[in-house]
């Protein structure tokens, strides 16, 4: 059983008063410690206790800034100057405009602060990702919209064949050299200069990448193409309310949910208790 459906398990035992709350929160707390163990030491450099220093180490390794403390403001602050960024340089309207943002430098810095798990245990969906996969028996695993590379480390900390696809150049670099860092190997895309290799994965992520794409209707067509026969596509479509995040810039995810049964992903689990992501297998 999936830990989304466990703690949901739990929760129904404790509102059905045969489990103390108190316990509840301690099964919970206890569960998600082995998500964010598993985490940790896929993501840990070498000589590093703890996840959040070794993020902001890397972090001021890679971009040569001395202050440690300079790093923790910039991560800190990272929503916040993004939100900024965006309402100040960005047309909504114009692809290159949109584009253009996601080669900002604040984007490392949000997503290594937020995958320290300080604010959330969001990014532990990577883990039960890597739990589908395993179960599946997945060897080569394509994450879209990958980001600075946190959960393509974890997936090739376990023995999986990962490509790395993004947008940024900015991300992807600082990606593929947290990988040449650790002596781990993996396929890096600039989606600006390369498509996806047809029926090529037996694995698909896109974890917190719909809501920020100017089409989602032509991307799944792109990772339906790209996805083997049987594959399995593991992502998180859904409205976020925008708020401090105005690049989130989709607002209805109905044509994509119409296209994807046309195209003949079905869906063959849902986490309705944690983070809210899916499973799709591709069946022709």
């Amino acid at each position: 059983m999936l830990l989304p459906d466990r703690l949901r398990k739990v929760w129904s035992e404790a509102d059905a008063g045969r489990l103390s709350r108190v316990d509840a929160v301690a099964e919970q707390e206890r569960l998600l410690d082995v998500y964010r163990a598993q985490w940790r030491e896929g993501l840990l450099c070498e000589g590093e206790t703890d996840l959040r220093m070794s993020l902001l180490r890397e972090i001021a390794v890679h971009y040569g800034i001395p202050d440690l403390g300079e790093v923790e403001l910039r991560c800190s602050s990272a929503v916040a100057t993004m939100r900024c960024e965006w309402e100040e340089n960005i047309d909504p309207h114009q692809c290159s405009s949109i584009e253009s943002f996601y080669q900002s430098r604040t984007m490392v810095y949000d997503l290594m602060g937020w995958h320290s798990l300080r604010d959330d245990t969001g990014p532990l969906a990577y883990v039960l990702g890597l739990e589908i996969a395993q179960a599946h028996g997945v060897r080569t695993c394509l994450d879209f919209g990958s980001g600075v590379g946190s959960g393509a480390l974890l997936f090739a900390h376990a023995g999986i064949q990962m490509t790395l696809a993004d947008i940024s150049t900015t991300l992807l670099d600082f990606a593929r050299w947290r990988f040449t860092r650790r002596g781990s190997s993996a396929i890096f895309l600039d989606l600006n200069q390369k498509s996806l290799p047809a029926t090529s994965f037996d694995m698909i992520l896109a974890m917190d990448v719909f809501e920020h794409l100017v089409d989602p209707v032509e991307v799944i067509e792109r990772l339906w193409q790209a996805l083997r026969p049987g594959g399995l596509f593991f992502a998180r479509i859904q409205i976020e309310d925008v708020g401090m995040h105005p690049q989130h810039i989709v607002r209805d995810f109905g044509p994509t949910s119409t296209r994807m049964k046309e195209l003949g992903f079905v869906q063959t689990w849902q986490d309705t208790w944690l983070w809210g992501h899916q499973l799709f297998e591709k069946r022709e």
